[in-house]
């Protein structure tokens, strides 16, 4: 038998890594105006080489070009020179786990400071349990940008591909780290749809292949239309046993968070102002409230004086100087960002603004997203959440996407303009005898509108718009 031995060889290898600076920027694009005011009042708390332009009189643009004539990130000799005791001051005390105080000489001088309680969101849960994770940093860099696509009742709402693509990584990364997400607590955590998220119930519960297994995986839609005598005739069992499974689907949530995070009511602001200046729409960015950072004044003098100091001083400078540079060019990215989506958004629906709701256009963010030459995931975390204040109103910026229906004279009709047709016919209709789905299309056949009965129903029942026979009102005598 020969001998086996190990030999050491030397090779080029190219692997695909996520950069923190694109981490920083998605996760800054998926947060509204409100969460991003207190993101960067932490930040600046967190790190020393921020601080808050008082006079905001200064640009973006002048921002920008701030932070690319700071000392490069790379010079040995300046950062070699500084002396962080001298940065701090005698008035301040710093450990290197991050924290970062600022006490008064004037100790009789006592304060309390008022703090806002939040509940716990599920997004914190979870960055919480992957804090826990025993992933390498880039995976938890994957963990988070996961995590922050996952909305307030559990559910993923974006593919692995395409988050695949923004981050370009390969695609397997991405499903690495959601399978352990999808081990997170709550149950069902991280599901794409509804048979995912109640399989999971079950297979916590050792119930795989049980009958209420076989009944979510194989009829979960359409469910609600189907007897448990047409269930158990297409399953070849007794009506007893699938009235027995259905109990089981029945205690299972429909949503992993469902009754454990609930999202309170807020304040809503707009991220966006769009106003009607002579002829044309000019977007604005709305951060009035939010604080205009810049590298610290007295970081740069220091570094031009400089002294000697530790290797832990200079590593902590490197990281905290990093990690400035990329916020304020990621809070910029997004505002850029932010105003290109919408000044396309008003370009594709100028009728609306010009007349009104009823000239709302049929709009995909694919459609957007060649426009502007961004990913389709981009512009959906910059309609997600995010609303705009418009001479007609405030909006999400979401509502000005909508798939469209097709009429007679050969264009369409936004999805959101049927539906209110949809709602004016039963409006107007004859308590005594509401019209039927498939009278409701006949109507809006005769108004140029052609839609299949089901989608009738499919619409009406968006509306949470009873069916004919519950509409029905007996004329009293």
């Amino acid at each position: 038998m020969p001998e086996l031995k190990l030999v050491p060889q030397l090779g080029l290898k190219q692997t695909l890594t996520v950069r923190p600076d694109l981490i920083q920027s998605l996760k800054l694009l998926m947060e509204p105006v409100l969460n991003l005011e207190q993101i960067l009042r932490q930040r600046l708390s967190d790190n020393p080489l921020l601080e808050e332009e008082v006079d905001q009189t200064e640009s973006a643009e002048e921002t920008v070009a701030a932070v690319a004539d700071e000392p490069d990130r790379n010079n040995e000799k300046n950062l070699d020179r500084i002396d962080w005791q001298e940065f701090l001051g005698e008035d301040h005390e710093y450990n290197f786990t991050g924290n970062y105080r600022d006490f008064s000489r004037n100790t009789d001088n006592e304060f309390t400071e008022t703090v806002s309680v939040a509940e716990k969101s599920i997004f914190d849960h979870l960055i919480e349990q992957l804090g826990f994770t025993r992933l390498s940093d880039e995976q938890k860099e994957i963990g988070s940008y996961i995590i922050g696509n996952i909305d307030e009742s559990g559910f993923l709402r974006v593919s692995v591909e395409d988050m695949a693509e923004e981050l370009q990584i390969e695609p397997e990364k991405i499903e690495e780290v959601l399978a352990v997400i999808k081990n997170f607590d709550p149950t069902g955590v991280g599901s794409f749809n509804l048979r995912e998220c109640l399989l999971a119930q079950l297979a916590e519960q050792g119930l795989e292949g049980s009958l209420a297994w076989i009944i979510v995986d194989q009829h979960i839609d359409g469910l609600e239309k189907k007897s448990q005598m047409q269930l158990a005739k297409i399953l070849s069992t007794s009506p007893e046993r699938v009235q027995s499974a259905m109990e089981v689907i029945k205690t299972l949530s429909p949503t992993p968070a469902t009754g454990v995070f609930i999202k309170p009511a807020v304040h809503i602001v707009p991220d966006l102002i769009v106003e009607k200046i002579g002829d044309e729409y000019v977007v604005f960015h709305n951060d009035k409230n939010l604080p205009h950072l810049r590298i610290n004044q007295s970081y740069k003098s220091l570094i031009k004086r400089g002294n000697n100091s530790s290797d832990t001083t200079k590593k902590y400078i490197r990281e905290k100087l990093e990690q400035a540079r990329w916020l304020i060019n990621a809070i910029n990215q997004r505002r850029n960002t932010m105003i290109n989506v919408m000044n396309a958004v008003i370009d594709e629906q100028l009728d609306f603004f010009e007349h009104g709701e009823s000239h709302l256009k049929p709009l995909t963010m694919e459609h957007i997203a060649d426009k502007v030459g961004m990913n389709v995931a981009t512009i959906s975390r910059v309609s997600n959440g995010k609303y705009v204040q418009t001479p007609l109103g405030m909006f999400e910026i979401k509502y000005f996407f909508n798939t469209g229906v097709s009429t007679d004279n050969g264009e369409d009709l936004p999805k959101r303009v049927v539906k209110t047709k949809i709602s004016e016919i039963i409006k107007n209709e004859n308590p005594a005898t509401p019209y039927s789905d498939q009278e409701i299309a006949r109507l809006l056949d005769s108004r140029g509108i052609k839609l299949a009965r089901r989608t009738v129903t499919k619409y009406r029942e968006e509306l949470s718009i009873k069916a004919a026979r519950y509409r029905k009102q007996v004329a009293r005598t």
